[in-house]
């Protein structure tokens, strides 16, 4: 089974990389959190410290079915500093695998070249590094394979337009009312 990959950095926004974790769980999507630290502890920007599934070194990622990079300072310098985590993000591109980004992370996306002639959003400030982007103020965009958020705020937004790629837009709705979303 293909799996979502949710990468966590020491400092990343906590509700925009566990958010979706649990949404996309109880959608009953296989997620895999995926430390960058070396280690399996990583420590988000309110000092919350998450145990992840896995250490990046341990993985392929050949059974990507997506790619997700949470928010939060100093997490998105930490994942945008991340060379081998580049050299995922540019080959998973060419596979055209999705890839979902929040808050600042699709700034990340930005430098790299990924957002040219998307449609995409940010958190306030982070709107020059989307280079390329068209960028908008709604919660969240979806264009092609790339979904990006602007903040922690929209955090469940963004985890229900990963579930409506994968299990359609009924799923999301159910999903969202569960959580009493809408």
């Amino acid at each position: 089974m293909k799996k979502i990959y949710v990468f966590l950095a020491n400092g990343f926004e906590e509700i925009e990389g566990l958010t979706v974790v649990d949404l996309l769980r109880r959608a009953s999507l296989e997620v895999v959190t995926v430390s960058i630290t070396g280690k399996k502890e990583v420590i988000g920007s309110h000092q919350i410290t998450v145990l992840a599934d896995e250490v990046f070194e341990n993985v392929d990622f050949d059974d990507a079915a997506m790619l997700v990079l949470p928010g939060g300072m100093p997490g998105t310098l930490n994942l945008g500093e991340h060379v081998e985590l580049h050299a995922v993000l540019e080959k998973k591109m060419e596979q055209n695998c999705p890839i979902s980004a929040i808050c600042a992370a699709p700034s990340i996306l930005g430098d790299m070249g990924i957002l040219k002639g998307k449609r995409a959003v940010c958190y306030p400030g982070f709107e020059d590094r989307l280079e390329g982007a068209t960028v908008t103020e709604n919660p969240v965009e979806v264009d092609g394979n790339i979904t990006t958020s602007r903040g922690m705020g929209t955090a469940i937004p963004f985890a229900l337009a990963m579930i409506a790629r994968f299990k359609g837009e009924e799923e999301a709705e159910k999903i969202g009312k569960s959580v009493i979303w809408s």
